[in-house]
This record gives C-alpha cells, sequence and structure tokens, in this order.
C-alpha cells in the first residue's frame, strides 16, 4: 500500500511528466511532526524554479476544513533558496499559519541577496491547473477523501505591497500591472 507521501509524489510525478526533482529536508522544529521536504524543479515550466513542499499537511489547523495545505513557488531564477526560504516559512508556521488565499507572510529581511522582496502572498498555484491542485487524495484505501491536499502558490512580494494586500485585499493587488514570477521587479503599489 502506498504511503501519503508516496501519493502526493506520484501526483507530483505526473504533472512533470517523470521529471526528477531535487529533494532537501527541513528539520522539523515541532515535537510529534516529521521534518518537511522541499522538492524542487528546475526550469519547469520553461525558465522557471518550480519548488513544492511536503510535511506542511501533517500539522493540523482550525482552517484547514477541505483539506491540509501544501506550498508551490514558481519563480524566475536558478537560486535555490527561494525553495529552502518556502520549506522554511512551512516548517515554522504549519499549525498556526493558514496558508489560505490572501494570506501575507512577512520574511523579515530579503529572501534572497539578488531580490529586494521580503514577503509572500497566498493564492491559487500560477502553473498548476485547478484540478492539479486542488483535492488531492492521499488518504489510505477504504478511507478516500478523509486525507486531501491542496496546493497553495507562494508568491514573492516587497513589503509595501504586503501592506497594500493587507489594506485593500489581495484582489485589488492581483489587478495591478506585475509579473509574479519576476523576483527582480520594482512595486507596482
Amino acid at each position: 500500500m502506498a504511503s501519503r507521501a508516496e501519493k502526493y509524489l506520484d501526483h507530483l510525478d505526473r504533472l512533470s511528466g517523470g521529471r526528477e526533482p531535487r529533494f532537501f529536508p527541513v528539520e522539523s522544529t515541532k515535537q510529534g511532526l516529521r521534518g518537511v521536504t522541499e522538492i524542487v524543479y528546475d526550469n519547469l515550466p520553461d525558465g522557471l524554479l518550480t519548488a513544492l513542499t511536503y510535511g506542511l499537511s501533517l500539522a493540523e489547523h482550525p482552517d484547514w476544513q477541505h483539506g491540509s495545505p501544501e506550498l508551490c513557488l514558481s519563480v524566475n531564477s536558478t537560486d535555490v533558496i527561494w525553495a529552502h526560504a518556502v520549506g522554511f516559512l512551512a516548517e515554522q508556521l504549519r499549525g498556526t499559519c493558514p496558508f489560505s488565499y490572501g494570506s501575507t507572510i512577512n520574511f523579515g529581511e530579503r529572501i534572497v541577496p539578488e531580490s529586494e522582496m521580503t514577503a509572500f502572498c497566498v493564492f491559487a498555484p500560477l502553473v498548476l491547473d485547478r484540478d492539479d491542485y486542488l483535492g488531492i487524495d492521499v488518504g489510505i484505501p477504504g478511507h478516500e477523501d478523509h486525507d486531501v491536499i491542496n496546493i497553495q502558490g507562494m508568491y514573492p512580494i516587497h513589503e509595501v505591497e504586503r501592506q497594500f494586500i493587507n489594506e485593500y485585499g489581495l484582489e485589488a493587488f492581483w489587478k495591478s500591472d506585475w509579473e509574479p514570477t519576476n523576483v527582480l521587479r520594482r512595486p507596482t503599489i
């Protein structure tokens, strides 16, 4: 019988066409929870570094009624530190942050040296179709739909954009003229 992690990885293998990712473990700081794993695809889709997590969904949060999240980041960069930042946040904030659409997360410093961005916002993943990121059943046979993962998109943003989203909402920001994968862009607000 396939484990929960194996079912999730099988799903990602189908999405990537069998492309081999790199795996980076993040040690757990939460008693009773295994660590988080960063699953990194280089140049997938073309020109983007795409990183997903596994392990956030092992925690519990009262807002997670229709599945628990894992994270997906796609940026126009080759710097794996982007993936490490998302893995770090998934491990540190699991159980306390809902990672729901419109959430913003202040990283507290530059995420990577090449970019002035210091925060993230959460929304649907840019590089996945709705059927591929919602309702991923990783439950054991006979308990289908009892253990569901929903992949949430993570978008690097500037502090001024984080403040704007918190004040006016994600929709107002999303409609502005910005390129979600460009980590070198200037603030749009």
